[in-house]
Order: C-alpha cells, then structure tokens, then sequence
C-alpha cells in the first residue's frame, strides 16, 4: 500500500492516484511503469480531496488539521480491510500519520514495523520540495529504495 498526502489536480480529473508529475516520479524511483505500478500497490492516501494550491502558488496546500481528521477514519478503515504487508507511507504528511514520526531525515532509509506489515517510507517526489536537492538526502532516497525493492 502506498500512502499519499492527499489527490492533486491531475488525480480528480483522471480520477486516478499518482497521475501527475510526482507519480511519474514516484515510478521512475520505483522503476516501475504504470501498469506494474498499479498491479502492485493499492493507493491511497491521508485526505481524500484535493485541498486547492498552496497561497504562495507552489504545490498544493497541507491539508487543514480539521480535514485530516475527517479523513482519519477512512485511512483507519483501509489499512485494516486491505491488511498490506507492505506501506510505504509518501511524504512527510503520510509519515506523520502512518508512523507518528516526524523529520524526513530521521527516516527515510529505514524500514519500520507496523503491526504485522512493514513500514518504508520515501520523501514526496513532489519538484515543489527542496529535501532532495542535499547529496546526504539523495543517498537517504537511495538506501529507501533499496530496501523497497527488497521487500517487493
């Protein structure tokens, strides 16, 4: 299971989740193409709509504390329907959430158990975040991956 932040515009127009460039970024880390992608992990993520552009007009807005604990429930819901052996919770939103951590730095790159799954969680691959722009935070993506596709 992969755990976004919440869909963005491409995604409630296609009506499909990693549909925009941050997808298309998520499946080159992954080296996956779509059909793999989406044969492989059933999508969802922490809010359910898309929560309108961030006011200084770079990516989308964080959704709102009273918006993430109105979609608490569904995420809830899910992860004990769907029962994944694997999550890989995306961003820092979903890691807060799926995991209770905060800081990408202390995470990424390592794998955590999560009831009887386990846990590999992976910056946005959003181009509006910076994390990515350190040499120590790229070689963190790099070890992540490495442990994603072990898993897989």
């Amino acid at each position: 299971m992969i755990v976004g932040q919440a869909p963005g515009v491409v995604e409630g127009a296609e009506r499909r989740p990693w549909r925009g460039r941050a997808g298309q970024t998520l499946r080159r880390w992954l080296e996956m193409d779509e059909e793999r992608f989406y044969s492989t992990f059933y999508c969802s993520s922490v809010t359910r709509c898309y929560p309108g552009r961030h006011p200084s007009g770079r990516g989308d807005r964080p959704p709102s504390g009273r918006e993430l604990e109105l979609c608490r429930f569904w995420l809830d819901l899910e992860l004990r329907l769907v029962r994944p052996r694997l999550v890989v919770p995306v961003g820092g939103l979903a890691i807060r959430r799926v995991l209770g951590m905060s800081g990408l730095a202390g995470c990424i790159g390592s794998r955590f158990a999560l009831g009887d799954a386990i846990a590999v969680p992976l910056p946005h691959p959003s181009g509006a975040s910076g994390w990515l722009n350190s040499l120590e935070n790229r070689k963190r993506l790099a070890g992540a991956l490495a442990l994603l596709r072990a898993e897989l």
